[in-house]
């Protein structure tokens, strides 16, 4: 009995949040306010310290790779 009440609860505070939001927004004669870009000069660039760091970390496993698969890991007799 008491989960259905709970149940009804949270349906009911489903539906009447986003009613509650909306009736609290700025009425509809307030003043429309616009807003200002700003600049973005060179926001285009990604160049930047990553790049040599993922081409450091990429270097190293090339490197790494290249030494596993040259590596004689086979048993040594005595």
């Amino acid at each position: 009995m008491l989960s259905k009440k709970l149940a009804a609860l949270a349906a009911i505070s489903m539906v009447v949040a986003p009613s509650a939001a909306i009736a609290q927004s700025a009425p509809a004669s307030a003043p429309a306010v616009s807003r200002a870009g700003a600049d973005v000069q060179g926001a285009n660039e990604l160049v930047g310290t990553t790049a040599w760091i993922l081409a450091a970390i990429a270097l190293g496993l090339i490197v790494w790779g290249i030494i596993e698969l040259s590596g004689d890991d086979g048993p040594s007799s005595p």
